[in-house]
């Protein structure tokens, strides 16, 4: 029978082994590292200008009020010392008693679960104490107040970003989760984690982007983008899907969806049962949508007028010759709602009526609100894209996916870092998280106009957004509208997206407001009833008082606008197959383009 010490020689052996695993796996890891082409490093922190400012106002602060920062440091300074001392008296008693005077700031952070931070004398310390510095940043940067509105905004963000990239979970040594699952798989838990790294480093040529999910659960046309159709037309920019029918009669008037280029059409078609493209062919409609090419460096002077001109306004003749129909209506998704505002101001001008009606998901056209993106539009960012894409010809897919889980570092950064890296976890099968990290670059000079033009100068809105030899204003999108927008949209908050809307020239005009984010409230189908959501008649409101005055629905928004969109879809007829004889088919949906990855 083996002795106890039997027992922990051969799990020091094992321990010793995986171990020398690690050392194995390290030239992989600079193997990986040597193959990195970084982004341009403007757009890894803000310019200096920033915190010079801050530090400038910081200064003059102490010399015209130096004891309120010195009572602010001396806190400080008292309350960590304080912290340490207690520290020293739970060790000596071994334990870790709960302060019940004090609340803890931190309570229902998912990050600090285990009981550990609260039981253990040198977890809590480090608890206590990064509560502590989190609190002394944000007073110092509450107290800066002579910056402009948007560089107070952008410090605040930095500065959370540093608290959050500091916390304790982040680290191996200050992580309980990690250390137990190391000890207790005698260390076979950082093995898989440094695997994981090395596997996320080389799938994207040296930089770390965290996998979110196990990509080889997965596969376009087999379990997640399944519902049938065919790809009827293809140019350099998008392929043009037509749905095969599931009706015996569709109505008459087409309908065509843009989904936005900065991510993957089949966000509408992950699984049967939460497929918005299922259910609207469910509902008797010819359905067609545009899945965008992804574009690598030879796109590089591929402008928003080639989105309109051979995406949008080639979908919309392709669809009006197959169908035999004069006019379609239209859907664009987030900046192809945007696009597609473009682009019905352009055939305002032209006299060309061929949309019947236009329903816009988290559109944004006016932004003089910048909103969580601020830190992100000002010049040094903006420049730094520009001396990225003038050396990539693309704006690498990386850099946006970045820029966007940054909003959300906890969740979309740190914490599934820690699962993969320190507790040496698999990704999830999760389609949603998937299909997030199955990116899109964005063409050079599409991004800069982009940027610039929309979002930095806000043309559309104001003077008026020069392009194709024309100047398009919102005013001149006059077609029936329908905007839908979600409660919490972080990237499209929706008083934006209202403002904007309130500011075309359509006589018929309806607004919703979806409960949840900028997916869940857009792909949220009927039969989940999870999300309701909000609407008034009124447009002429400011939004705080639209959404007072606004009636609460129940359940999804898709019946809602379904009904909408019957009364411009005209007569049933005859369901109709995809594509005719000029119009062959090319490739079973999801296509071909889909499937093309982003380059690093």
């Amino acid at each position: 029978m083996a002795t106890q010490d039997d027992v922990a020689g051969q799990n020091l052996e094992k321990l010793n082994e995986n171990l020398a695993k690690v050392e194995e796996l390290s030239q992989r890891f600079i193997q990986a590292l040597a193959a990195r082409t970084p982004a341009n490093p403007t757009l890894n922190a803000p310019s200096h200008d920033l915190f010079a400012k801050a530090a400038s106002s910081y200064w003059s602060e102490i010399l015209e009020n130096p004891g309120k920062i010195y009572e602010q440091q001396l806190d400080y300074w008292g309350k960590s010392v304080r912290h340490f001392v207690e520290a020293q008296q739970m060790m000596l008693r071994g334990d870790a008693a709960e302060d019940s005077e004090a609340p803890d700031p931190l309570a229902g952070d998912k990050r600090f679960a285990n009981p550990l931070w609260n039981t253990h004398p040198y977890f809590k310390y480090i608890k206590q104490q990064y509560v502590l510095n989190a609190q002394a940043i944000e007073k110092a940067v509450g107290d800066v107040d002579d910056l402009d509105p948007k560089e107070k905004r952008r410090l605040d963000y930095f500065a959370h970003q540093i608290i959050d990239m500091m916390s304790p979970t982040n680290f191996l040594g200050t992580n309980p989760d990690a250390l137990e699952r190391a000890v207790e798989t005698e260390g076979e838990s950082l093995v898989k984690g440094l695997e994981n790294l090395i596997a996320d480093l080389e799938a994207n040529k040296g930089e770390m982007v965290v996998r979110l999910a196990d990509d080889k659960a997965f596969e376009l046309g087999g379990n997640i983008a399944t519902t049938p159709g065919e790809v009827v037309y293809r140019n350099r920019m998008m392929e043009l899907i037509q749905y095969a029918p599931t009706t015996d009669e569709v109505h008459e008037v087409p309908l065509v969806i843009f989904p936005p280029w900065i991510n993957k059409f089949y966000i509408m078609d992950l699984k049967p049962e939460n497929s918005l493209i299922k259910w609207i062919i469910d509902q008797g409609y010819t359905l067609f949508v545009v899945s965008w090419v992804n574009p690598d460096a030879s796109y590089a002077d591929v402008g928003m007028e080639d989105y309109i001109k051979e995406g949008f306004l080639t979908a919309i003749r392709e669809v009006k010759a197959i169908t035999g129909q004069k006019q379609v209506n239209t859907v664009g998704y987030c900046i192809a709602g945007t696009t597609l505002h473009l682009t019905l101001a352009s055939m305002a001008k032209r006299g060309d009526n061929s949309v019947k009606s236009a329903t816009f998901f988290t559109a944004l056209t006016d932004f003089s609100e910048q909103g969580e993106f601020t830190p992100f539009l000002q010049d040094d960012f903006i420049d730094g894209i520009e001396e990225e894409v003038n050396a990539q010809g693309v704006l690498r897919s990386f850099i946006m996916s970045r820029t966007m889980s940054f909003l959300r570092s906890r969740d979309l950064i740190y914490q599934p870092a820690v699962r993969s890296y320190m507790m040496g976890e698999a990704p999830p099968a999760f389609d949603l998280l998937y299909w997030n990290g199955d990116g899109a670059n964005l063409p050079g000079r599409m991004t800069v106009q982009y940027l610039r033009h929309l979002c930095q100068s806000n043309d559309f809105v104001t003077r008026g957004f020069r392009i194709m030899d024309e100047t398009l204003h919102i005013s001149d999108v006059k077609v029936p509208l329908m905007a839908v927008t979600c409660q919490s949209d972080h990237i499209a908050a929706w008083k934006d997206c209202y403002r904007g809307f309130q500011q075309t020239a359509a006589k018929d005009r309806t607004f919703i407001v979806s409960e949840s984010g900028h997916i869940a409230g857009i792909v949220n189908p009927p039969s989940k009833k999870k999300y309701g959501h909000y609407t008034n008649d009124d447009l002429t409101l400011p939004a705080e008082e639209w959404m007072a005055g606004a009636q609460y629905h129940e359940g999804s928004w898709w019946p809602m606008w379904e009904t909408w969109l019957r009364k411009r879809s005209g007569k049933r007829i005859a369901a109709r197959a995809p594509g005719d004889s000029e119009h062959p088919p090319l490739a079973p949906a999801p296509g071909t383009y889909v499937r093309k990855k982003a380059t690093i």
